[in-house]
């Protein structure tokens, strides 16, 4: 299935008919005999060869009552999406059981409530890569499980800003394509001073960039009014600083720093963890960034914030001037993986806060399991990882009470969550 649509195969392969059980960890659809099927859903009958594991669907011989109109005329050739065609509701009930499933892996069970829902034209990142091909410059995702890129023109998850932005976008990439060998990735951030690019995956062997290819790139985002463009972390163009609104406070942004991708589902993630702690009056805020919790946990509570990012701490202790009244921050660069926030600091803690990478933090889950803290919220991109760690934490005697489901990238398969422990 290519487009979304079926394909046409050589007569001489083979086909069989087979029916979508469900939708399997990674968007697409899953026959009771573990063959998958993209852009299928679950009760539909589809015609194709099989090739390994994977079906190449030729015709839908039923279609789903949940089938719907995708949105975007990329999607079924684009690889940013993987389920656009599914009705909204079993879409978020799928996304939730992917928890509980994970959960359940850790003979984990819980009240896993209603997922938050982050609307479309809301995410404010993207990740673009450029090509160039045939003499003119491409820009957008790549296909669906190839290095193929496909050149978009719209994208119904990216905040229109950053949609009227692709052709000046488009513009700049062609600087940075000068070596053959080059294959950038514009890493896009809306702020409220404009356009922040930071650019990966330039060849930089034969010195970098040229003077010339660094005037061109300078003129294409003044023309395109871009705050701020960097390479790998070296600024190229910078006309205001990036700076973004993080609960009360206004923070100037570290080039390529990480930033929540949609600020519906930061507000969302942000509710739910003040909401967890309240009362507290001394808190830490681990695995912190450049302070996405920190200063709304602040308003009512002191809070010492930790971050293996030194730039994110510096733009963090910078902000906290732009925000009076928070009741106290002390901030420190702090690899948690390699040397965690140990049991014994957190003596005087009423609560924890732990929002890590992909991979989790079994190092700093145990040793909040050895502290005496009577409250941890965990936030997670990764249900896998956060299960695990909440089998320490469980282990450790605490109590995972509910955790909230986060859907902050829209139709792909990917989940948040906010996990809540008490003992």
């Amino acid at each position: 299935m290519r487009n979304g649509t079926p394909v046409d195969l050589d007569p001489a392969q083979t086909t069989e008919d087979l029916t979508i059980d469900k939708i399997g960890a990674q968007g697409d659809g899953v026959t009771a005999g573990h063959l998958y099927a993209p852009l299928t859903l679950p009760g539909e009958v589809v015609r194709g060869s099989i090739h390994g594991e994977r079906i190449e669907v030729v015709e839908r011989l039923t279609a789903s009552p949940e089938r719907i109109a995708a949105i975007c005329p990329h999607f079924g050739d684009c690889g940013g999406c993987a389920l656009q065609h599914w009705d909204h509701a079993p879409y978020l009930a799928w996304k939730r059981e992917q928890i509980v499933l994970a959960l359940a892996r850790e003979l984990i069970e819980t009240e896993v409530l209603a997922p938050f829902a982050s609307p479309s034209h809301s995410r404010r990142r993207l990740a673009l890569h450029a090509r160039r091909e045939g003499g003119r410059v491409r820009l957008g995702f790549k296909a669906r499980r190839s290095w193929r890129l496909v050149d978009i023109n719209v994208c119904p998850i990216a905040d229109p800003a950053l949609e009227r932005a692709l052709p000046a976008l488009r513009q700049l990439a062609a600087p940075f394509l000068e070596h053959p060998k080059s294959a950038p990735t514009l890493h896009v951030t809306w702020t409220l001073a404009g356009l922040d690019v930071d650019i990966s995956g330039v060849e930089r062997k034969s010195g970098g960039l040229s003077a010339d290819a660094r005037m061109r790139a300078a003129e294409a985002a003044s023309a395109g009014n871009m705050a701020r463009v960097t390479l790998a972390g070296e600024v190229v163009y910078q006309a205001r600083s990036p700076v973004v609104r993080l609960g009360p406070a206004s923070v100037a942004l570290p080039p390529g720093a990480f930033l929540q991708a949609s600020p519906q589902a930061e507000e969302a993630m942000a509710a739910a963890v003040t909401e967890a702690i309240a009362g507290a009056q001394r808190v830490a805020d681990l695995f912190c960034g450049v302070g996405t919790f920190t200063f709304r946990l602040a308003q009512t509570a002191s809070v010492y914030a930790a971050d293996a990012s030194a730039l994110a701490i510096a733009a963090l202790t910078t902000a906290i001037g732009s925000a009076p009244g928070l009741k106290g921050i002390t901030a420190e660069a702090r690899d948690l993986t390699r040397r965690p926030m140990l049991a014994m600091e957190m003596k005087k803690l009423d609560a924890v806060v732990f929002d890590p990478p992909r991979a989790g933090a079994v190092e700093q889950s145990g040793e909040i399991g050895r502290s005496k803290v009577a409250r941890v919220v965990g936030v997670s991109c990764n249900p896998a990882t956060f299960a695990r760690d909440a089998r320490i934490l469980t282990d450790a005697g605490f109590r995972l009470e509910y955790v909230k489901p986060i859907d902050q990238f829209l139709w792909s398969p990917h989940i948040e969550l906010v996990g809540v422990f008490g003992r």
